[in-house]
């Protein structure tokens, strides 16, 4: 049955980019790509259940366990949403000669490339999660790479290809490090019958005949390679262009699934290191690193000049909150893995009202957005509540999930934890003064209040919805999938 569902999720990505590649109509190509996220979401949401109650799914080439289920899901709920926004986010850009779609003699037309490479990224981030073997994660990630690059550079403006090549340099040298971390997890060779793949399970298994040194330096090379992509400091620099340049349902995408994606290779490589190693070294790799985000985020925010980056420094600091959840262990763990589904679903609507704000505006710039309550009412509200539930605020589930991870932390880490509220503050207020700035005060004289598209609307607003649904409630499938990652991880 698993099987089945993780081929309906790869065949319909695959025949949806076929379509897109082939096809000159506009119409085909949204609803293909439409279809398959459908698809890749409904299929999502039956393996959540099924491992849920069965447990972990294990076959020659995939793998699927609870902390792959909860992140499925997250890219699938993510990726629907974003491929509704981008249909009639694109459909305005058209509209107002930013992009162009042609017929099918011009096979550059700028909407295909849009949803051939959003739809392969998709099905990258869902092969690298499942496949049961380090070295094909390791593959599908870099895939990830190369085509998401073209997806910043989607605009072809001198800084959109400066920001892609930066990402491109960046990303490749962290994952270059994070192949040769992953051979260094690698024992001898006749541990593993050669005609198999070294998998998550046979490393786990084999952990006993790792060398502890080995597997620290060889640990140390993952977190840096795959934390480059989750966006951790001081690797973090790629972040604030990519995510300024990019179209608004691709940097929902960046920092709503391919982070958590990341941030699950890392883990799944945790596991064989505590077992090797003790917990207390990747522990310590984790609450340095958390904290070091954190602080460099607050050190940036209040210099923001672009809204969009203002989101990159946000998903920095959550990084480093899940990964001090991570770090200080015990209950930390299943905040920080409830708080990467709140951050993933609360950004990504975020990236989507920073979307409406440009069409509006035409401008990314905080300075050129004034007056957004009165110009564009809906996506100024839905905005200025993502901004409240992004930094902690009550009810949302962040304000818990922060207050359960600090907590976790405060009998042995107590210096981390008072820094980290410090710094919380200081990014609230930052975050606080460039929001207010931009939803209220005075809108320039020729902007006018217009109807806000139902389409543009909805994503953002069902995203938020269901955060404040989980925020109250936890489905029982989803509570035993957390449990048994905080459990295991």
């Amino acid at each position: 049955m698993y099987n089945t569902e993780l081929l309906f999720i790869f065949i319909s990505f695959f025949i949806a980019t076929l379509l897109c590649l082939l096809s000159g109509h506009r119409r085909v190509i949204e609803i293909s790509s439409l279809i398959a996220s459908g698809v890749a979401l409904l299929a999502s949401m039956s393996i959540s259940f099924q491992v849920a109650r069965f447990g972990t799914y294990d076959s020659s080439f995939f793998s699927v366990d609870a902390l792959a289920a909860v992140v499925m899901l997250i890219i699938a709920f993510v990726g629907f949403a974003a491929t509704v926004y981008s249909i009639e986010y694109l459909r305005q850009e058209t509209a107002k000669n930013i992009i162009g779609f042609s017929g099918v003699s011009h096979l550059q037309s700028r909407v295909r490339e849009y949803f051939i490479l959003l739809n392969l990224f998709m099905a990258m981030m869902f092969l690298a999660i499942t496949v049961s073997s380090p070295i094909f994660a390791w593959i599908f990630i870099e895939a990830t790479t190369l085509s998401t690059a073209f997806l910043i550079s989607f605009y072809n403006k001198p800084s959109a290809i400066e920001g892609a090549w930066k990402y491109l340099i960046i990303n490749s040298v962290g994952i270059l490090l994070a192949f040769f971390g992953t051979l260094l997890f690698f024992p001898a060779a006749n541990l593993f019958p050669a005609n198999e793949l070294v998998s998550w399970q046979a490393l786990a298994a084999n952990a006993a005949s790792l060398d502890p040194l080995v597997i620290k330096v060889a640990f140390i090379f993952v977190f840096v390679g795959y934390g480059t992509k989750v966006g951790f400091a001081p690797m973090h620099t790629w972040k604030p262009d990519a995510y300024s340049k990019t179209p608004a349902p691709i940097g929902a995408l960046f920092s709503g699934a391919l982070l958590p994606v990341a941030f699950a290779i890392i883990l799944k490589f945790k596991i064989i290191t505590d077992a090797v190693a003790g917990p207390s070294f990747s522990q310590n790799l984790f609450m340095a690193f958390g904290l070091l985000s954190v602080a460099i985020a607050a050190a940036i925010i209040f210099v923001a000049r672009n809204y969009k980056r203002v989101l990159a420094y946000s998903s920095i600091e959550n990084a480093g909150i899940m990964a001090l959840g991570f770090g200080f262990g015990g209950l930390g763990i299943f905040a920080a893995m409830l708080h990467m589904i709140y951050h993933s679903f609360i950004k990504s609507a975020l990236f989507f009202s920073s979307g409406n704000l440009l069409l509006k505006y035409h401008s990314a710039k905080i300075a050129n957005v004034k007056g957004a309550m009165s110009t564009i009412p809906i996506t100024a509200a839905l905005f200025l509540t993502g901004f409240f539930a992004i930094t902690g605020a009550p009810p949302f589930g962040i304000f818990f999930t922060k207050l359960f991870i600090l907590s976790a932390g405060i009998k042995n880490h107590l210096f981390i934890v008072v820094t980290i509220i410090v710094l919380m503050t200081i990014l609230f207020i930052g975050f606080l003064k460039h929001a207010s700035a931009m939803v209220f005060g005075q809108a320039p004289a020729d902007m006018k209040t217009e109807k806000e598209s139902i389409w543009l609307l909805l994503p953002p607003a069902m995203l938020i919805i269901l955060v404040l649904c989980l925020s109250f409630y936890i489905p029982p499938f989803l509570y035993t999938l957390l449990g048994n990652i905080a459990a295991h991880y």
